[in-house]
Order: structure tokens, then sequence, then C-alpha cells
């Protein structure tokens, strides 16, 4: 009766101490996309475009670098709008749990009953899925607005923001355009 109360260690099978390792490195390598918020929120690298087409510019070139970063403000935004909702946040939260085990931490394709998914199909699916079963949970115009006000924020930030100040890490060089980003 020495180890009453105790958890063994062994009891776990090693499959999945590996399998939470490497969802836990993905995670970290995901999160290690996103850019530094000090460089994203420079003051001084905010200005007006003179032209539409140095603005389109600018859009691609910025949601491009800072993709990981808009993404983490839309869904803060959409989690903040859905406080009121408990059921469709915990919806949004079973649908991120779905995501993350489903799409971003396989190393293996997909096979269901002894058929492979293409990733494509798994993306669609797990999109409209999310999209629908929100939408069942009658928080639609929270969802539509808080959606609207992270693009809208998106669409200034990535307009406003000059790009002369981006650099690319891999290359160690200016990044002259979207084509140029990871």
């Amino acid at each position: 009766m020495t180890t009453y109360g105790t958890i063994p260690t062994s009891s776990l099978p090693s499959a999945n101490i590996e399998y939470l390792s490497r969802a836990k490195d993905r995670i970290k390598e995901g999160l290690g996309a996103r850019r530094p918020w000090k460089l994203m929120f420079n003051f001084h690298s905010i200005n007006f475009p003179r032209t539409l087409s140095e603005t389109v510019s600018r859009f691609k070139t910025n949601v491009c670098y800072f993709r990981m970063n808009y993404a983490i403000i839309v869904l803060i935004i959409l989690f903040l709008s859905l406080l009121w909702h408990p059921i469709s946040l915990i919806v949004l939260v079973i649908m991120m749990a779905l995501w993350l085990f489903l799409y971003f931490l396989r190393d293996e394709p997909l096979v269901v009953f002894n058929r492979t998914i293409d990733d494509r199909v798994v993306l669609i699916v797990l999109g409209v899925s999310t999209f629908v079963f929100l939408l069942l949970t009658d928080a639609t115009g929270n969802i539509l607005v808080s959606v609207l006000i992270g693009a809208v924020i998106v669409l200034v930030h990535a307009s406003l923001r000059k790009i002369d100040d981006l650099y690319d890490e891999e290359n160690t060089s200016l990044i002259s355009g979207p084509s140029t980003s990871s």
C-alpha cells in the first residue's frame, strides 16, 4: 500500500507519449511561424500607401508574412465574441481540437474504412462542418460580426503597414513581395 494515491508512469503506452510529444513540437513549430508582435505593431512602419497597386502589394506581402499573427487575432476576436454563448464556445473548442488532431498534427494520411482521405477533402469537410456547427448554435450574428471585424482589422493593418523593413529569416534578405516569403 505504499503506492496508494500515486499514478504509475508506466501505465501510458510509449506511443501515446511520443504522439503527445510530436503534437507539442508541432504546436510550438506552428506558433514559431508567428512573427514578433513588436515588429507587427511598429508604429513607425504605419503610413498610407500612395497608390492602389502599392496597397495591394503591401496587403499581399503582409498577409504572407504575418499570416499566423492574423489568424491568432481573428481567433481571439471570435473567442471573445462567443463568451456570452457558452454552447458556441464549447463547439468552437471541440472543432479546434478536431482541426488539431485531424489536420494539423497528423504525420500520416487519414484512412477511413481502408481508404486514404486526401488533405483537401479533410480541409473542406472540417471547414464546412465548423461553419455549420457554429451557425447551428444560434450565435450566427456574433460569429459573422466577429469574423467581419477580424477581416477588417487584417485588411487595414496589412494595407497600412510598410513592407520595407520585413526580413526573410531563411535568406536574411529584405522581402520584396509576396512571392519570396514562405
